[in-house]
């Protein structure tokens, strides 16, 4: 293939298949993932390092065990002045992202922000155990 039809032809990417996220202990964001979000856990080939594999959809998380090789746990956190929506973060969606805040304050979540796009849809952004911010969002 030519660099011209390279550059004209796109490559088709046909979906998101999973965010992979360095952890600092694997049951305690299985926990955060299955018990509280709803993922479902799903079977993880053995790569000869620990982690696990859950799904939502046809969207995986895959966590991968902190380690030397791995590199450390979570990310920096935002400056707090930053608005929550424009901070790395990967998103889910949900059918009443209302009752999702609800859920995750009285589960003592950490919440970064919460607000209604331009287009109506209600969002959140809050912080997984090891500080990985993730969006809920809903029509309603």
């Amino acid at each position: 293939m030519s660099t011209a039809a390279a550059i004209q032809a796109p490559i088709g990417v046909q979906g998101l298949d999973h965010v992979t996220l360095i952890v600092d202990d694997l049951e305690r964001s299985a926990a955060f993932y299955v018990d509280l979000l709803g993922m479902q856990r799903v079977e993880r080939p053995d790569f000869g390092f620990p982690g696990l594999w859950f799904e939502a959809g046809e969207t995986q998380i895959h966590l991968i065990l902190s380690d030397e090789k791995s590199g450390p746990a979570g990310l920096p956190d935002a400056p707090p002045q930053a608005p929550a929506g424009r901070v790395f973060h990967f998103a889910f969606q949900v059918a009443d992202c209302p009752a999702a805040i609800k859920r995750l304050k009285a589960a003592g979540i950490r919440i970064r922000g919460a607000g209604i796009r331009p287009d109506g849809f209600h969002q959140t952004w809050f912080y997984d155990p090891d500080g990985h911010i993730v969006e809920l969002f809903s029509k309603a």
